[in-house]
């Protein structure tokens, strides 16, 4: 197969990277936000963004280094996106119960409708005012961070396959480069089938969307733990690390 081939399969697999579980928990958190498609597409993009900025930046200074990263480092890496998950999806279901989430429908000047989540404490007043808000411009900070975090914990294994793949560590990068475009492409299309169900159920904010909500967020908490066991005690104790008699 000819190099171009080959970077052809590495935008594919960028696209499939977007559909692993960790990915997909941590943007259906981000998406519980916003039940409009194009605000859920914009998160879904800054992740992909934001991951792809990492690998380029971490995976090419491996490259160009001839160097790898230690092991340590990427369970470390991998510990952290747990912990990240777990954070999430609490915040999810902190804003679920503790805060009464309150869902309604509005319509922009331009055209447009579509559902709004917005969470009134006991002591807040349900005044029309409340809904004047503006929609915030650019990429969506939280996502991006996010995407970065989950981008550095997939430099190493990212890496290995570029150099199976490719010759020079110039067509590595560019390989890491059209993956990071593939997780784009795949990020913000997921996002928008994420954010369908909950924009359906959103305007009478039933017992199917309180559902979906709470799914989205305690999946997230679970799969967090099971990650930081996973690669913080399990492949620890593996390793031997976690051995006093090592």
């Amino acid at each position: 197969m000819n190099e171009f081939g080959v970077l052809m399969i590495g935008f594919l697999l960028g696209i499939k990277h977007a559909t692993e579980a960790d990915h997909l928990a941590a943007v259906a958190t981000l998406v519980t936000r916003h039940h409009s498609l194009a605000q859920s597409m914009r998160h879904g993009a800054a992740w992909g963004i934001g991951h792809t900025f990492t690998l380029l930046l971490f995976g090419g200074l491996v490259l160009a280094l001839g160097t790898s990263v230690s092991q340590h480092l990427a369970l470390a890496l991998e510990v952290a996106v747990g912990g990240m998950l777990i954070a999430l999806g609490g915040n999810v279901l902190y804003r679920l119960v503790r805060q009464r989430i309150h869902v309604h429908i509005h319509s922009h000047q331009m055209g447009g409708r579509h559902a709004h989540v917005h969470s009134h404490t006991v002591l807040d007043v349900h005044f029309d005012a409340a809904h004047e808000h503006a929609h915030a411009a650019g990429l969506p900070l939280r996502a991006l961070a996010v995407g970065m975090t989950h981008g550095m914990a997939g430099t190493a294994a990212l890496v290995v396959l570029s150099l199976g793949a490719v010759q020079s560590w110039t067509a590595g990068l560019a390989y890491i480069g059209l993956f990071g475009a593939g997780s784009v492409v795949g990020m913000a299309l997921l996002s928008v089938v994420i954010a369908i169900p909950l924009r359906l159920t959103a305007p009478r904010l039933g017992r199917l969307y309180t559902g979906l909500t709470a799914l989205i967020g305690g999946s997230s908490c679970a799969l967090g733990v099971f990650i930081v066991y996973r690669f913080g005690v399990a492949e620890a104790l593996h390793l031997g690390w976690l051995n006093p008699a090592a």
